[in-house]
């Protein structure tokens, strides 16, 4: 197939508003700014258009375009990256690009018609559907047993799947010619260990095998007799503790959801040292950086207790992010949930590219924590992994 035919075929196939999501990814230029986008359909004012989310190393960015602006938009990127996802109403399809623009299309027929779901402010499109029945929901008391979200446990539901979409977005960054091994640190009553169970190994069809780690020994035992009961083989849980696990050598994904202070921290030098290929970490209690602060500079804010303990917070995440940077992660800070639902909102992503830091990023993280007067946990644990 010629480039143009392709390009062709997929504008059609929007312009008929059959899209129901799109991932372009593998830039061609490694200093790309961005790293993948994302596209969805949206109506806005009740007019249809094209959303195109782009993903740059540390924030994401959204343009809205009508149909008439999206051919030009398509080709554009597609000069740039190197594949492109894409699923439609009736057919999901996968390109590669050469060097020299040759195409390789793959398409596949999905078994039922999808609809999308335009009106975004009302109902959001999320990955696992409002209106479909999960065991594992079912299970955990988020939706009841016909396949209806609890009114209690919207909050909760929408959190699952903003989860899950984390989740969605790493599986380029998985193996696919073996098992994927999977640790979730502090899993506690576990709603995002079995979600993300279910997507990869249900939805997608992944060979994982996950194990969610918790000190709260009745909590574990519930969880796996849940786990037991939905026949979900490759899901264990066990009790214990960050420090006291050495049962690998190496891991493919570490989660760690609200591991408190510096265990978080533990997680993420455990992360690198078993080469992990995706990190997802949403930190809790930073109170290390706050007992060490001490930069004058900055009196105004830390004279105030509770400014100076939400800047600890930000400036720990930064740090670990950076330090992720200069260990071979692409990392970003992106928000978890809303602020109205919890102040823990933020999620380390990080995913394993290798690039090896430039004199100028050990530079910049080592004047940042010169000024704040910081000796950071994580430094130390990587420091047989720093340039």
């Amino acid at each position: 197939m010629e480039f143009q035919e392709m390009l062709d075929q997929i504008t059609d196939l929007i312009n008929n508003k059959q899209l129901i999501s799109s991932t372009i990814s593998q830039p061609r230029a490694k200093s790309d700014e961005v790293k993948r986008v994302r596209l969805k359909p949206v109506e806005l004012k009740g007019i249809y258009m094209i959303q195109f989310e782009y993903q740059h190393e540390r924030v994401l960015k959204h343009e809205n375009l009508d149909l008439s602006d999206v051919p030009e938009k398509i080709n554009l990127l597609l000069q740039q990256f190197r594949q492109v996802q894409a699923e439609f109403e009736e057919e999901k399809i996968q390109i590669q690009l050469s060097k020299k623009f040759k195409v390789l299309w793959k398409s596949e027929r999905v078994n039922s018609k999808k609809v999308v779901n335009l009106s975004h402010n009302r109902k959001k499109n999320y990955l696992l559907d409002e209106d479909t029945s999960y065991p594992f929901l079912v299970r955990l008391g988020v939706q009841t047993p016909d396949g209806k979200v609890k009114k209690q446990k919207h909050d909760k539901f929408r959190q699952i799947n903003r989860f899950v979409e984390f989740i969605d977005d790493a599986l380029d960054y998985l193996p696919k010619d073996r098992p994927v091994r999977i640790l979730d640190f502090g899993s506690g009553k576990s709603y995002l260990t079995f979600a993300l169970y279910h997507y990869l190994h249900i939805e997608k069809g992944l060979d994982i095998r996950v194990t969610g780690l918790d000190l709260k020994k009745e909590v574990i035992e519930e969880c796996q007799q849940i786990a037991d009961d939905l026949n979900y083989e490759h899901l264990e849980f066990l009790v214990g503790d960050i420090n006291d696990y050495n049962e690998e050598t190496s891991v493919d994904m570490v989660v760690t959801l609200h591991a408190c202070d510096v265990a978080t921290d533990m997680a993420l030098a455990r992360a690198v040292k078993w080469g992990a290929k995706v990190i997802l970490s949403v930190p809790c209690c930073q109170h290390e950086l706050n007992t060490q602060l001490n930069s004058p500079a900055l009196e105004v804010m830390l004279q105030h207790g509770l400014v100076k303990e939400r800047f600890a917070a930000l400036a720990t995440d930064s740090i670990r992010a950076e330090l992720l940077k200069l260990v071979g992660y692409e990392a970003q800070l992106l928000e978890f949930i809303d602020m109205e639902h919890t102040p823990k909102n933020i999620l380390i992503r990080a995913y394993f590219t290798g690039k090896k830091p430039t004199t100028d990023d050990m530079n910049k993280y080592r004047v940042f924590v010169d000024f704040l007067q910081a000796k950071p946990f994580l430094e130390n644990e990587l420091k047989d992994y720093l340039s």
